[in-house]
């Protein structure tokens, strides 16, 4: 009997806070890139994003403080939050390797439909202002890390206006593929870093 209880303790499982798992939590973004595409944010319900990824709400919580920390976090992990451009040798090559990160992930079927709602909702929404201005940051991250290189090569003055200089670099894309939901070739995507490395210099 003594070795019986031995047995059941030696199975029991270790007590303390479960490990997220790396799968349920990939089920849960897409889950709710799902549900916010299909009724906007407003509209989310964690209940329902965690019944289309087979999990209980709870599992959110465990991972997530809030919703929007669960939404910022979701759309890092889709690939908004793109990565170093690397040095590609002068200004336009640079700004080219930009707009072709850009445009990758603009052209995810869920990111055309997530980010016009995201703007919408910012004008109502303090949490959504606030997801915004993080995805905003991230991208003008970029940029100007971009832009530093061009200064520093003597392409651009260090006086550069670097506020106006970074809303120039993604705003035509942006407006091809988001407001107008058009995608542009690769010819076109190279005709537009030419024109916003005019651009760029003719503000220097």
């Amino acid at each position: 009997m003594e070795r019986k209880r031995s047995d059941a303790k030696r199975k029991r499982a270790p007590s303390g806070a479960a490990v997220p798992r790396v799968d349920l939590t990939e089920a849960l973004y897409r889950a709710l890139f799902l549900e916010w595409a299909e009724k906007g944010f407003a509209a989310v319900s964690l209940e329902r994003v965690a019944s289309r990824a087979g999990a209980g709400k709870a599992a959110i919580y465990r991972r997530w403080s809030s919703r929007g920390e669960f939404a910022a976090e979701a759309l890092e992990a889709l690939g908004l939050q793109m990565a170093i451009i690397e040095d590609q040798g002068s200004l336009e090559a640079d700004v080219e390797a930009f707009l072709f990160r850009l445009r990758a992930a603009l052209r995810h079927p869920l990111v055309r439909r997530i980010l016009p709602d995201i703007h919408a909702e910012a004008v109502r929404s303090s949490e959504m202002r606030q997801l915004n201005a993080r995805v905003a940051g991230q991208r003008r991250g970029q940029g100007q890390a971009l832009l530093s290189r061009a200064i520093s090569r003597g392409e651009l003055p260090s006086t550069l206006d670097l506020q106006l200089a970074l809303d120039l670099l993604p705003a035509p894309l942006y407006w091809r593929m988001i407001v107008i939901g058009m995608t542009p070739s690769r010819a076109e995507v190279s005709k537009l870093a030419a024109a916003i490395t005019a651009g760029l210099r003719a503000m220097g």
